[in-house]
């Protein structure tokens, strides 16, 4: 008799609405190719290129070979073997950083990764002590963090937002009743430049002043920060958190699947807290080495030399090489607010307000309507235009008047379009609420 298992045999996080979250955004994107999709959060297409593949790679061998004396043995051996589990282009991340952020991180407190993803679940798995380690997180929140939450089995604290990216009253109550209650706040992750889905960025004092309140709660923070290149050229952008890290609170996640290529999967963390042991003294990238070498052994080589090339070849910025992008990101941004206020106009009826953000990938649009997976569904099927419920971003199921809109994937064309569908659905369900 054939072998049979059951979900709640499995592990829990299988079952959570959070889990189910990007399988069903991915299958709705595919079950209606011909929508316009405003639910993506990926780069634009039509600057990719398999010509800069190519040349990135053959320029980060040539850099490879001046380090090892012009010997295409070590090239090869450097590029296509198992490679160093903390990465090959650390030094060059570690450039790359202070070139772009002001951080002047120690190249040995880089671990290269697939993806963010993978430097978000390192970090949590390893945080994760016993039951009462837990993750604060401000709600809404990108789906891949409650998620990898959920795969350490680390408890999520619940924080605010803010029209600031956070309220850090809520943050100081969230980390005291935890404490009440027997817990222990590890960690409180943030994307303080245009967070994803809300688009928000927060402001320099926001972001000391939480700061100071990680030293005096003593939990770490964790800094993912993916989209804040894409701000406008004349914008005056506050720094990084971890540029103002004087304690080393800051454990920054990198990603390159925005800024480089996504298909690459290179992502990064900076773990430079120190880790106390009965061997002496170490840093925390050490011990999420370890745990990478039993979950992925090592990132591809082959990955991290397209990265490194793009790297090299734009003087260690990504800031540089993205112009075209930000650019681009800018002009559709403000494509998608004028067309918003062209089909939804002030005390127009129905009332539809929206975020402005500055920079991004993200705005967020109030409707009149609560909206759950079934209406994406119907959206798509007789709007062709998809978008992302917001309930997705809060981990209950709950619908919610709120849905994202990812401007990145298309063009100024495409918006416009998806726009004119997008207020056909609205007119619609607002008509057959007033019946």
């Amino acid at each position: 008799m054939a072998s049979e298992l059951h979900l709640l045999d499995l592990h829990g996080s299988l079952g959570s609405p959070v889990i189910e979250s990007m399988n069903f955004l991915n299958e709705v994107s595919h079950r209606f190719p011909d929508a316009i999709s405003f639910a993506a959060g990926r780069p634009y297409e039509g600057f990719f290129d398999l010509d800069d593949v190519h040349r990135y790679i053959r320029t980060y061998c040539d850099h490879a070979a001046a380090r090892f004396g012009d010997d295409p043995a070590l090239v090869r051996r450097h590029v296509l073997q198992y490679g160093r589990t903390k990465g090959i282009i650390h030094e060059l991340i570690a450039e790359n950083l202070s070139v772009d952020e002001g951080i002047e991180a120690d190249p040995e407190s880089v671990v290269v990764t697939a993806g963010c993803q993978e430097a978000l679940f390192l970090t949590l798995r390893a945080l994760r002590r016993t039951p009462r380690d837990a993750l604060l997180i401000v709600l809404p929140a990108y789906v891949g963090a409650t998620g990898a939450a959920e795969l350490a089995d680390m408890p999520l604290l619940p924080v605010k937002s803010s029209a600031d990216g956070i309220d850090l009253t809520d943050l100081a109550e969230a980390v005291g009743r935890a404490k009440a209650a027997g817990m222990r706040p590890r960690a409180c992750y943030i994307v303080a430049d245009f967070a994803n889905p809300s688009g928000i960025s927060m402001s320099r004092a926001t972001r000391e002043r939480l700061l100071e309140l990680a030293v005096e709660h003593d939990f770490l923070v964790l800094e993912d920060n993916p989209y804040g290149v894409f701000s406008a050229e004349d914008a005056a952008q506050p720094p990084t958190l971890k540029a103002l890290d004087p304690d080393r609170r800051v454990v920054y996640l990198g990603s390159f699947a925005k800024t480089g290529i996504p298909g690459a999967r290179v992502g990064f963390v900076v773990a430079d807290q120190r880790v106390e042991s009965a061997t002496g003294p170490g840093l925390f990238a050490d011990e999420l080495a370890k745990i990478k070498s039993m979950l992925t052994v090592n990132t591809s080589p082959i990955a991290q030399a397209v990265i490194g090339g793009k790297l090299l070849e734009n003087g260690g910025s990504l800031r540089s090489a993205n112009t075209r992008e930000r650019r681009f990101y800018q002009q559709n941004l403000r494509h998608l607010l004028h067309g918003l206020a062209k089909h939804f106009p002030p005390g127009s009826t129905p009332e539809v307000t929206w975020n402005t953000p500055t920079g991004g990938f993200f705005v967020v649009l109030d409707v009149p309507f609560p909206v759950d997976d079934a209406l994406l569904e119907h959206c798509a099927r007789h709007h062709r235009v998809l978008w992302t419920p917001m309930h997705h971003f809060f981990g209950d199921g709950q619908p919610r008047h709120q849905i994202r809109l990812s401007f990145s994937y298309l063009t100024p064309d495409e918006i416009t379009v998806g726009l004119e569908r997008l207020a056909g659905f609205v007119f619609e369900l607002c008509a057959t609420a007033r019946g």
